[in-house]
């Protein structure tokens, strides 16, 4: 039975495709054309559909996930960098950096495409030995 210590490391990765974006839009209701318009989306900033940035952000709760222990959000901020584009692959980490006591850690999140970042930010969670 072991719980998240500082050091620890965790990565997943996940090519993103059309129809992972337009199954989050079903999912959650958003519905923006940025993400699901090709012709409206090629005219605005992105020059075509980008991923939804909490899809991307997403991948990182998959990261704390494989922590050790039973990981438990507790909060998490996060900057959101650059887009996500349609066949991009995200690689999300999460590192704990620091023991805050009563099982909860501070852990460094960031998901990125090849080596650029796409969204960053920290996350406090409560790791508990497993049960098991």
């Amino acid at each position: 039975m072991s719980t998240a210590s500082p050091g620890d490391r965790s990565e997943i990765s996940q090519r993103i495709t059309t129809d992972h974006i337009e199954r989050f839009a079903d999912l959650t209701g958003d519905e923006n054309p940025l993400h699901l318009d090709p012709e409206y989306a090629a005219e605005g900033l992105f020059d075509g559909p980008v991923a939804h940035g909490m899809l991307a952000a997403g991948l990182i709760s998959s990261a704390l996930a494989s922590l050790p222990g039973d990981v438990v959000y507790l909060s998490q901020d996060l900057s959101f960098e650059a887009p996500v584009y349609p066949g991009q692959t995200v690689t999300a980490t999460a590192e704990v950096l620091e023991d805050l006591g009563d099982d909860r850690y501070r852990v460094q999140t960031i998901a990125r495409v090849e080596d650029d970042v796409v969204v960053s930010g920290e996350a406090t969670v409560l790791s508990l030995a497993h049960e098991g």
